[in-house]
């Protein structure tokens, strides 16, 4: 198997610097939005063998290192009672937003294989067809980003809704987080027991939180996640974005992996969050909008802040944007895996 990656979030040696793209599944492939003609995101997540072939495009695309399951960061909450559409253009829209103890207490913890057979019928699938040739990622996401969707009614970057309730109700706030825990710990653990091999918690709108905040109202959640897993013998990685300043505490959440984005230096994010513990990113997505040789130059810069330190894992500092060039995601995997050669 091609263990470059695994092996790279365990800090150990490697040949060269693993690579993958988060969003990697969908967004820019011709072929995916082809099978978005024909199926929504919802449909594909309950489809496995779509949900297969979207996951691995990709991989035989692009070359990555990686797979990671095409799924949706709200996947799990339908099952534990929340009811919800996807807007295009908006994104999750929930219809009864999260506003009291007892809104809270109807969230149910289901039983994972019952609840989501066709996402973890698609993990056994990916597993089979990459025959250990490549490593498979499965992710959720964490408990804040969750919670503010739950709250605010949809995205919301500045998390307005969500700090008046972490301030005014304290006591509905800890009780939401506490059951979104203990559901994304139960949901990241049935991917792994279903084959992926390493987990991803993405929080992609914690960088709207002050460390102090973090600290008090987050970190004890995210922490309970990584420490339920930490004996299923997987990498775990820890992802938000704007979390420059948080990078230290996300790093006592306890995941393998932090991911830095694009927002500061990877040699500084790397000392902030300590060399014992390995890093993923962090090219700025939107360079691979530009041209090639500065796309290039950018990748080489992020390469040489690594200085060839074990564990490393090159990413993107967010996800692919959509009208990325094809060509240069190619381009990328090459100059990575050229090193700085």
């Amino acid at each position: 198997m091609s263990d470059l990656f695994l092996r790279a979030c365990r800090r150990e040696p490697v040949e060269r610097t693993p690579i993958w793209f988060m969003r990697q599944a969908g967004r820019s492939l011709p072929e995916y939005r082809k099978i978005r003609e024909k199926h929504s995101l919802t449909e594909i997540c309950r489809l496995p063998e779509v949900c297969l072939e979207v996951t691995l495009q990709p991989v035989r695309r692009l070359g990555v290192d990686a797979a990671i399951l095409f799924a949706d960061i709200m996947t799990p909450l339908e099952p534990m009672g929340v009811s919800f559409e996807i807007k295009e253009h908006v994104g999750p829209v929930i219809h009864h937003p999260i506003q009291t103890a007892d809104d809270v207490a109807r969230l149910r913890l289901p039983e994972w294989e019952e609840a989501l057979p066709a996402m973890l019928q698609a993990i056994r699938l990916v597993r089979r067809e990459l025959a250990g040739k490549t490593p498979l990622i499965g992710f959720a996401g964490a408990p804040f980003t969750l919670a503010s969707y739950l709250i605010e009614n949809k995205p919301s970057r500045d998390a307005t809704r969500t700090k008046e309730m972490m301030y005014r109700a304290p006591e509905v706030w800890h009780a939401l987080m506490d059951r979104l825990a203990d559901g994304i710990r139960g949901w990241l653990a049935a991917q792994v027991h279903a084959g992926v091999q390493a987990v991803q918690l993405f929080d992609s709108w914690v960088g709207a939180l002050s460390p102090a905040d973090y600290r008090e109202f987050v970190l004890p959640y995210s922490r309970r996640i990584f420490e339920g897993l930490a004996g299923l013998g997987v990498p775990r990685l820890h992802f938000g974005t704007g979390t420059a300043m948080l990078l230290p505490q996300l790093r006592e959440a306890g995941a393998d992996v932090v991911g830095a984005d694009w927002r500061i230096p990877l040699d500084e994010a790397w000392r902030r969050i300590g060399h014992d513990c390995a890093i993923q990113g962090n090219l700025d997505p939107a360079v691979l909008l530009g041209p090639a040789d500065r796309m290039e130059r950018a990748a080489r810069d992020v390469l040489a802040r690594a200085e060839g330190r074990p564990g490393h894992v090159f990413n993107l500092g967010h996800g692919v944007l959509p009208d990325t060039p094809v060509a240069n995601l190619e381009r990328l995997v090459e100059v990575v895996r050229n090193g700085l050669r």
